[in-house]
């Protein structure tokens, strides 16, 4: 439950975009949960269907093809955009979604000049930069939902190996959300228990840790060959984040955000460990990483730079 007159608005009313709003209308994300497309039929039957819930829920419903939906909001959620197709890279999604956004960004930014801007659409990281760039917000308002949703399967996976509670597993992804992203072994652990040195009935190796990294990296691939799009847990995982703005909770997240300096990076945006309050996300300094990781994250920033600069 909120205590405070919340607003979160979902931009798009695509499968990603109702999940997103679904989830927070059902968890309590905010006190009015607003969606808007430019498609007005469709929007209006979505937010119909999500009024006719609100007798179980906490939160008010709103929305429509008009851009003043927007106005008031604290969060706005952008998942506007092509949806990635089957044997689709999220990069290949790039130019078509940042011209998108170019045209869009400055109208939202308009109605809602205090929100936090939190970017779904994908390729997430790139679209951060452009969002960034485009709306000249400082980063921190401005931010991707990372690699929030594939540090989630991480450790469904791990603990799921290891049958231990999901929220006993402290293990993140960083990096791309996509395909040069990794795991932070090096400081992962299953409750104080490095991930090496897991009991010695059922000891993790460094080669199924390698398996478990590939598997969660390509499950996105997984679950789009089978149903067409990744929906509900990116939905789940955004409500999370919005939470943590709406509530000034300062959560340790691995969203994705324009880097000043760290780790060596300057101007692209790739995940790590951020704090996420009202005023948006900060990295949280430089996160331990060994020399290899380090090598994977500036690889990862590497390959995000090039899809940024073709855009140019």
């Amino acid at each position: 439950m909120t205590t405070a007159r919340t607003k979160l608005t979902v931009i798009g009313a695509g499968s990603v975009g109702v999940s997103v709003a679904y989830a927070a209308l059902i968890r309590g994300s905010a006190a009015e949960v607003a969606l808007y497309d430019i498609a007005t039929a469709k929007v209006d039957a979505e937010v119909l269907d999500l009024a006719h819930g609100t007798q179980f829920t906490s939160a008010a419903v709103s929305g429509g093809s008009d851009l003043s939906v927007v106005d008031g909001s604290d969060v706005v959620v952008v998942t506007a955009g092509a949806k990635q197709q089957p044997g689709q890279t999220r990069m290949e999604l790039a130019s078509t979604n940042a011209r998108l956004l170019e045209s869009l960004l400055p109208q939202l930014v308009e109605r809602a000049p205090d929100a936090v801007f939190l970017m779904v659409t994908n390729p997430a990281d790139v679209m951060t930069v452009v969002a960034q760039r485009v709306t000249g917000l400082p980063p921190h308002r401005v931010f991707g939902s990372g690699t929030v949703l594939d540090t989630s399967r991480l450790r469904w996976r791990l603990a799921h190996r290891a049958r231990v509670s999901t929220a006993s597993v402290h293990a993140d992804i960083v990096g791309e959300h996509g395909d040069t992203e990794f795991p932070l072994w090096s400081n992962a652990t299953i409750g104080s228990v490095p991930i090496l040195d897991w009991p010695a009935d059922e000891p993790f190796t460094a080669e199924e840790l390698d398996r478990i990294a590939i598997e969660v990296r390509d499950a996105a691939y997984t679950v789009i060959q089978g149903k067409g799009a990744t929906n509900l847990a990116i939905g789940v995982s955004c409500a999370r984040i919005a939470e943590a703005v709406l509530r000034d909770e300062r959560a340790v997240l691995p969203v994705s955000t324009v880097l000043g300096g760290e780790y060596g990076i300057e101007g692209i945006a790739l995940s790590v460990p951020s704090v996420v309050g009202a005023a948006g996300a900060v990295p949280l300094g430089e996160t331990p990483m060994d020399e290899r990781e380090l090598g994977l994250l500036r690889a990862s920033a590497d390959a995000i730079r090039t899809a940024v600069d073709a855009l140019s």
